[in-house]
């Protein structure tokens, strides 16, 4: 008892850890890319006065919104500061995420070398790219994606089992529905896709030829018939649609550059050679092998329904909504699992220089990448500190001087722009914005009722930082906009409050 205690605050240890360790490596961007998409549905949630205009863009965009509620109840709640608590949120579910990999691992490998080098190598490797698919294993912010694959891991690793028959205990399977419930309540896509993953790891679990051959084939043939079918009833869909949809290259396939093609198939080619290997065949080798074998599967099937049915040019873009490729999260969680258990047994082993050197070169690269991600920006973007991004401090002062029925413009790309760093406006701001090219193009390919608002506000805002004033009059009168912020070398002659050295906020009148 004793002996299983210390291993359990053993594994706790090197979670927290490796955590720490992920943290410093992938930095913190509360607001950047999708994290200033769901802090914004926070804050309107939060204060429902906030962004009167193209609200649509805001709230209700995450579909169930128990992650909004769960967030916004806590900050009540508590009485802590919105970024007190996403930080805190954040810290929890990268640990939530190790702690299922652990949960895994500790199923798969008796060494504790390959345990600890498993979590290691995931933590460091946190940012990497999932293939094609505008993914990243985990990302330096918040969203519905971190909690929901933290459970989905430690449902999974209810599936395997240390018996040496194989198979899945009843305790086990109800343990693991405790998980997915939550987990489908907080992103219900990418929950869906890891219940899938677990049903076929029952199968593989299970050990009987007819199972894994009737699990495996009949959930391809279930997953092509329901995306088949839900192709052929989609409506056609707009003009305007089709070109938001264009706007998302990695939902096809087709489009994919060569080395993105890589990133799909290295994954698959690495744990189908770990799958098929039978040189040790005690119950965890096989607990390996298993996971390795529901993860090629799990990855077949779905190039499968993206190749068929995630094409540019269908008449429906229904099953490309849905990305089925996005289930290769999971499958470079195994993967890089995978590997950092072979590392650490076989090559780190007991050797601390080994170690330190591994984690400062795999370390080292990622965090040199980050920051060509993040050029302009804090690496650990905290609450109460000032930011050093000049688009970040003009979209606090905005925040703090501007009228709360305020709508901004801002260019169409401006996500793009030299030094933004993907910067939410919105959650920064806490203003309204007509919507942009990028992160709203993201909600319209998603939601295709917000098509009409996309074009037109995305058109009047092209080049806005570019044209004279003139043109910016003609392009935005009529659609109710009273600041704009521009570049800072942008010429202009309408009052322009406030300035730095990356951008200028100016009230705009059109007469």
């Amino acid at each position: 008892m004793e002996e299983s205690k210390g291993r359990t605050w053993g594994g706790i240890g090197w979670v927290t850890l490796w955590t720490l360790v992920g943290i410093g490596v992938m930095g913190y961007h509360p607001y950047s890319e999708d994290g200033g998409i769901y802090i914004a549905e926070v804050r309107h949630r939060l204060d429902p006065s906030l962004y009167p205009h193209g609200t649509e863009f805001v709230a209700g965009h995450l579909g169930p919104t128990f992650f909004v509620d769960a967030v916004a109840w806590v900050v009540k709640a508590s009485g802590f500061s919105l970024g007190t608590v996403v930080l805190a949120l954040y810290a929890a579910c990268l640990w939530g995420m190790l702690l299922g990999v652990w949960a895994l691992v500790t199923r798969c490998y008796r060494a504790q070398t390959a345990r600890v080098g498993a979590v290691g190598v995931v933590a460091l490797l946190w940012t990497i790219p999932v293939a094609g698919t505008s993914l990243l294993l985990m990302d330096p912010y918040v969203t519905a994606r971190s909690a929901s694959l933290a459970l989905t891991l430690l449902g999974m690793s209810m599936m395997l089992g240390n018996s040496p028959l194989g198979g899945v205990a009843r305790g086990r399977l109800v343990l693991a529905a405790f998980l997915f419930g939550p987990a489908m309540m907080l992103h219900p896509l990418m929950a869906g896709y890891g219940v899938i993953g677990a049903v076929l790891l029952a199968c593989w679990m299970d050990g009987r030829r007819w199972v894994i051959g009737w699990g495996v084939a009949g959930t391809a043939v279930m997953a092509m018939l329901a995306a088949g079918a839900a192709q052929r009833m989609a409506p056609a869909e707009t003009t305007d649609y089709l070109r938001v949809a264009a706007t998302r290259y990695y939902w096809f396939l087709s489009q994919w550059q060569w080395y993105e093609w890589i990133g799909l198939v290295a994954p698959l080619a690495i744990l189908g050679w770990v799958g098929g290997a039978r040189q040790e065949d005690d119950a965890t080798r096989r607990n390996e092998r298993a996971l390795a074998r529901m993860a090629v599967t799990v990855g077949g099937i779905a190039v499968l329904v993206a190749g068929a049915f995630a094409r540019q040019g269908a008449r429906a873009h229904l099953v490309a909504r849905l990305q089925p490729l996005r289930c290769f999260q999971v499958i470079y969680v195994v993967m890089l699992m995978v590997l950092g258990a072979a590392l650490g047994e076989r090559v780190l082993r007991r050797s601390t220089w080994r170690w330190l050197a591994t984690v400062a070169l795999l370390g080292g690269v990622m965090l040199f990448v980050e920051r060509q991600t993040y050029p302009a920006s804090d690496h650990l973007e905290l609450p109460g500190l000032t930011p050093r991004n000049g688009w970040e401090r003009a979209f606090v002062w905005v925040s703090a001087n501007t009228p709360a029925d305020a709508l901004f413009a801002l260019d169409s790309d401006y996500v793009h722009e030299a030094g933004e760093d993907a910067q939410g406006f919105r959650a920064i701001a806490g203003r309204s914005v007509l919507p942009d090219y990028s992160k709203d193009g993201g909600q319209a390919s998603i939601r295709p009722e917000l098509t009409p608002a996309w074009v037109i506000g995305q058109r009047a805002q092209a080049g806005l930082s570019k044209e004279p004033d003139a043109a910016r009059i003609l392009a935005l009168e009529g659609l109710g906009v009273t600041w704009m912020i521009l570049d800072r070398e942008s010429v202009t002659g309408f009052d322009c409050p406030y300035r730095n050295e990356r951008v200028q906020v100016c009230r705009f009148r059109a007469h």
